[in-house]
This record gives structure tokens, C-alpha cells and sequence, in this order.
């Protein structure tokens, strides 16, 4: 994995310094959950036509980073 995220930034002043795609206000967070609700990538990027495959690569890879490694337990029903 890269480190260079040159696309992601973090302002105080916008989307209270969530980090964002390439100072929009789109933040990493809904670019992970339009990931996991579009399961076909055009329908993505026809519903957001600001952001590309490596703005898309970069919120992935950061959100994967940002975790820890802690064990959670789910509760499955």
C-alpha cells in the first residue's frame, strides 16, 4: 500500500476536519459508504461525478489504514 495521499485533505474549516476528497466537501467516510452501497463503479461515478478511481483508491486505502488492529465482536442475529 501507498502512503501518499495527495488527494485526501483535512481542514478545520470544513466538514469540522473530516478528512475530505481533494478539499471538497466529500468526505472519506461517504466515499467508503457509496463504495459499499454501489456495487457497479459507473453507478458511482454517474451519482458522483466529482471524484475519479484514484480519489475513489485513496479514501479506501486511507479508511484501511485509519483502523486499528483491535478484535471486535459482532452480534450476529
Amino acid at each position: 500500500m501507498s502512503t501518499a495521499f495527495d488527494r485526501i485533505t483535512i481542514n478545520p474549516g470544513l466538514m469540522n476536519g473530516q478528512p475530505c476528497i481533494r478539499g471538497m466537501r466529500l468526505t472519506v467516510r461517504r466515499v467508503v459508504e457509496a463504495v459499499a452501497a454501489y456495487p457497479d463503479r459507473a453507478d458511482l461515478i454517474q451519482d458522483y461525478p466529482e471524484i475519479d478511481d484514484e480519489d475513489i483508491r485513496q479514501a479506501l486505502e486511507f479508511a484501511a489504514i485509519s483502523l486499528d488492529d483491535q478484535i471486535l465482536t459482532l452480534n450476529v442475529a
